[in-house]
This record gives structure tokens, C-alpha cells and sequence, in this order.
């Protein structure tokens, strides 16, 4: 039984070290975004061809790409669109996502009927192939990009945030208020909204990861943020012609995007087993699409 138990405190432990880790590491690279203009060694949208296809340098820390770009100003400026752009799109959607939600959930009835039948037509499509299908529609650009993520993701966020408002609201509490009379939108926001907050942290931190790729995806197709501005997926596009000769320029951009997506799925499955919710939103959703 002791050793057990030893063995369970050590888990435990590795995990909280391996959240404090991630959480630095996640730190260090938004740190090196928002600073930027102060790390950055070179101009990344400065095009030298004589300098074109160096190997790293001083000067030049990554090398350069095929217009003489520094490879790491424009990685560090990429992680200011591109995790700025995530997060940005996570927050409309997790906005939009608890406004449909909760009126689902709370309300029930022809209007919850209806709002989820919305969100299975929207489902029925490939998540991607949908924000495709309608940047195509709209045309390429960063704004055209969000506001298809937007509408594509806000139905996993409605219908999460619909299933926790059903539950919470059988608790003896919320039957409490609303027997006194409460107002629903104070029962709302007073008892069953704070009471969401950690399993929707949980499913935030994996979905940013999710978004991240996103943006990338429809970036390398030319979709997506469009040059010159420094984007992880539109780096990858740029150097795939080089692939053999030069294969860091699409290396550095490729590992980047590794390194994010994974220390923010290790973020949220630390969140997850400490909170003890199991596994968060779109994972299965995401696989079999």
C-alpha cells in the first residue's frame, strides 16, 4: 500500500514538473514574440539576393531563404501572427461559443432544437474543409481566414458549453436560485458560468494548439496570411522548393510549429488529469475529420 502510494506521489510530481516546464517554455516563445522588434538580429521582410541561401551565421542565426531573408527574424516575427492570430480566433470563438451555448443549454426547448440542429449541418463537413470552401467563397486574407475559423469552430465550443449548462443546471443551487426567483441571465452568470471556467481552460489550451494548425494549413495552401508577412505555414510554403538543397527552410518553421503544438497539448492534458475531466472537446472530432 505505501509503495503505492509513493509511487502515485512521484506520478504526480512528474506531472506538475512537466506543466511548470511546459508553462516556462510556452512563456519563453510568447515572451519572443511580443519582443520581437527587439530580438530580431535582421529586417524579416528585407529581400538581399545577394545574400540569398546562406548558411547560419552570426549574422544571420538560421541563414537566409531564397530572397535573403534572415530565417530567424522571420520565425520570430511569425510567432507574433501566428499565435497572435490563434488566440485571437480561440477568443471569438470561445465568446460566440458560450453566448450560443448557454442560451441552448439553459433555455431548451424548439430553441435548443433548432441551434443544434445549426451546429450538426455545420459538423456534417470537415472542419478545414469547410473554412476552404468558404475563404474560397470571400477570397484570401488573414480577416477572411479568422472569421472562417470562426464560424467553423464556434459549434464544438456551443455544443460543449450546451452539455456542461444542462448539467449544471440540475444542481440543487441553480434549481435554488430559480425558485427564488432569480434572474436567469444573473443564475448565468453567477452559478453556472464561474463553474465552466476549468473545463473550458482545458479545452482552450489544446484548442489554440488546434488553431495553430489551422492557420498554418491554409497558409502553406496560400489561403491564409499572404507574403511578406512573416507566417509559420506560408515559411513552409516558401521553402518546399528547396526541400532537397535546403531543407532548414522548412525545417525551422516545421519544428516551431511542433514544439507549440506539443507543449500546449502537454499544458492541457496536465490541466485535464488535475482537474479530472478526461479528455477535452475535439481530439476524436479532429482525428476522424
Amino acid at each position: 500500500m505505501a509503495s503505492r502510494r509513493n509511487t502515485f506521489t512521484t506520478a504526480f510530481a512528474r506531472r506538475r514538473w512537466m506543466l511548470y516546464l511546459s508553462l516556462v517554455m510556452l512563456l519563453a516563445v510568447v515572451v519572443c514574440g511580443i519582443f520581437a522588434p527587439y530580438l530580431a538580429p535582421n529586417d524579416p521582410n528585407f529581400v538581399d539576393f545577394s545574400h540569398k541561401l546562406q548558411s547560419p551565421s552570426l549574422n544571420y542565426p538560421l541563414g537566409t531563404d531564397q530572397l535573403g531573408r534572415c530565417l530567424f527574424s522571420r520565425l520570430l516575427y511569425g510567432t507574433r501572427v501566428s499565435l497572435g492570430l490563434a488566440l485571437l480566433i480561440v477568443a471569438a470563438c470561445l465568446l460566440s461559443g458560450l453566448l450560443v451555448g448557454c442560451l441552448s443549454g439553459y433555455a431548451g426547448g424548439w430553441i435548443d432544437n433548432v441551434i443544434m440542429r445549426a451546429c450538426d449541418a455545420v459538423l456534417a463537413f470537415p472542419s478545414l474543409i469547410l473554412a476552404i470552401s468558404l475563404i474560397a467563397v470571400w477570397g484570401t486574407g488573414w480577416k477572411q481566414m479568422a472569421i472562417a475559423l470562426v464560424i467553423v469552430q464556434t459549434v464544438y465550443y456551443a455544443r460543449f458549453v450546451r452539455g456542461l449548462v444542462m448539467n449544471l443546471k440540475q444542481q440543487t443551487y441553480v434549481t435554488a436560485a430559480r425558485v427564488s426567483g432569480t434572474n436567469p441571465v444573473r443564475i448565468l452568470m453567477r452559478h453556472i458560468v464561474p463553474n465552466m471556467l476549468p473545463p473550458l481552460l482545458v479545452v482552450v489550451t489544446l484548442e489554440i494548439g488546434w488553431v495553430i494548425m489551422d492557420i498554418y494549413a491554409l497558409s502553406f495552401i496560400g489561403l491564409g496570411i499572404q507574403a511578406p508577412t512573416a507566417e509559420w505555414g506560408a515559411m513552409i510554403n516558401d521553402g518546399k522548393s528547396f526541400i532537397r538543397s535546403h531543407p532548414r527552410l522548412m525545417i525551422a518553421p516545421g519544428a516551431v510549429i511542433f514544439i507549440m503544438v506539443a507543449l500546449l497539448n502537454l499544458v492541457s492534458d496536465a490541466f485535464s488529469e488535475h482537474k479530472g475531466f478526461g479528455s477535452p472537446l475535439r481530439r476524436k472530432t479532429k482525428a476522424s475529420a
